[in-house]
């Protein structure tokens, strides 16, 4: 295995609840009502559909609001990855990767471990350049149980949703997981800063056609013909989990161009009330001998990018 490099679950294709348009010669991500199910190849229009995503529109009625799914782990930490990520909006390559009490950050001296205050006490994330964002790899096709779809998103209802779902289906099923038959569902609601606008989050549940305890006996069917079978769940996991701690950052730039232009928009410059206008660079603070400190240095760094971008998108 190479080092530092994280093997991530296969990936088949992406899900999504949005999508990005062209506006004012701008590409701008735009919430949606549905999910849509792309492959893994994108053109000048954007991603292409998979063949699931016009089959399960027809099913449903021209919306999908549903996927019935299974998860490829046990573990739910293997199968939804939640971390605070600061990314480099030009190259899309993750600079910090924290969970809110430690992080990971790129330096000139290599990947260093810092505290993390999370976003609203670190000066690196000021801007809305640090974000929450997770990853729930799910099988949607019964015809390749390693291969999975990816649901990329920075948002804390979502986040919040998966992850108490995912250790709640564990629990109740007796650490049968990945035996679930469920389904991932679209789910609205409105807040006090959505101005009574809906938004949407994605929820898992058991799959609208079977009971919770229709539901557990399924699972324990397919772990009992597992078992006879001889697939071992505790070595898939286990291989899993290696593979992810192979590296630092589970993103490189070929996914993170694709999350910058979905998630973190050079219009997120607008952010906090703070319009377009550049920020201050943070005043660097001093070692001994007059020399600035490491920290202080990546945050003039940071914000000079983030400075940059809010310029370029002005003009």
């Amino acid at each position: 295995m190479l080092k530092g490099l994280t093997i991530t679950p296969p990936i088949l294709g992406r899900i999504s609840i949005g999508k990005v348009v062209e506006r004012n010669g701008k590409r701008l991500p735009e919430k949606d009502d549905q999910f849509t199910i792309t492959s893994q190849i994108q053109s000048r229009d954007g991603w292409l559909a998979h063949p699931y995503d016009e089959g399960l529109r027809k099913a449903q009625g021209g919306k999908i609001r549903s996927i019935p799914i299974r998860l490829m782990f046990n573990e739910p930490d293997l199968n939804f990855r939640a971390e605070y990520t600061l990314f480099d909006r030009h190259s899309g390559r993750p600079l910090c990767v924290g969970n809110g009490e430690t992080c990971r950050r790129r330096t000139e001296e290599g990947v260093v471990a810092f505290p993390c205050p999370s976003p609203e006490g670190c000066a690196l994330a000021k801007g809305g350049a640090c974000k929450p964002y997770g990853r729930l790899n799910v099988i949607v096709s019964e015809d390749d149980p390693l291969g999975s779809f990816i649901f990329r998103t920075t948002g804390f209802n979502s986040i919040r949703t998966l992850v108490a779902r995912l250790h709640y289906f564990k629990a109740i099923s007796s650490n049968r997981l990945s035996c679930l038959p469920l389904e991932l569902r679209l789910r609205g609601k409105s807040t006090l800063q959505s101005y009574g606008t809906p938004i949407y989050y994605v929820d898992i549940s058991v799959r609208s056609d079977l009971s919770i305890e229709q539901t557990l006996a399924e699972a324990r069917r397919i772990d009992a013909e597992r078992q006879e079978s001889g697939f071992d769940q505790g070595a898939l996991d286990n291989a899993a989990r290696l593979g992810l701690g192979n590296g630092a950052f589970e993103d490189g730039e070929e996914d993170g161009s694709a999350v910058i232009e979905e998630f973190f928009p050079v219009e997120g410059c607008n952010e906090g009330g703070e319009g377009n206008r550049t920020l201050p660079v943070p005043e660097m603070t001093t070692r001994p001998g007059n020399q600035p400190s490491l920290v202080s240095k990546l945050e003039a760094k940071a914000q000079g990018l983030r400075n940059e971008a809010c310029s370029g998108s002005q003009g």
